[in-house]
């Protein structure tokens, strides 16, 4: 386990919310400091860092903006593929806007499971993979 998880969590925060990070380049840092992965929740401004032996820091990040109570996969899906193609004019602080505003109450980055499920207010779910890990369709 690095012995500086916590400044690395920090540092993964700081880049993404400045835009100097991509989520490949946090994804990569967090799991060569031992992470098993983080949550992100939009209602309460916070970014939660977890180790495999119960450790885990929570962390205060930018305000989004009000959650709306309609969970809308296609406008959720469409920002992540704008994030992933890393669009003219993309930054986390407005990829955040438009998943909150989808009804995105927040999401949980996986990195053992190669994931991302985002949730909504009542629920609903979306589990994005990976690029390149989504696992083969069962017969």
């Amino acid at each position: 386990m690095n012995a500086n998880w916590q400044d690395v969590a920090r540092a993964t925060l700081q880049g993404s919310e400045s835009g100097e990070m991509t989520f490949p380049e946090s994804v990569r840092m967090l799991v060569e400091a031992g992470f098993d992965g983080y949550a992100v929740d939009f209602r309460r401004s916070t970014r939660a860092y977890y180790m495999p032996d119960g450790a885990a820091t929570e962390l205060e990040t930018e305000r989004t903006g009000p959650v709306a109570e309609r969970f809308d996969t296609a406008v959720i899906k469409e920002a992540l593929r704008e994030a992933q193609a890393l669009v003219p004019g993309y930054t986390y602080k407005g990829f955040c806007a438009k998943v909150a505003g989808a009804g995105c109450a927040g999401y949980l980055v996986s990195l053992i499971g190669k994931r991302v499920l985002y949730y909504g207010r009542t629920g609903e779910t979306h589990t994005e993979y990976f690029p390149g890990t989504q696992p083969a369709a069962k017969p």
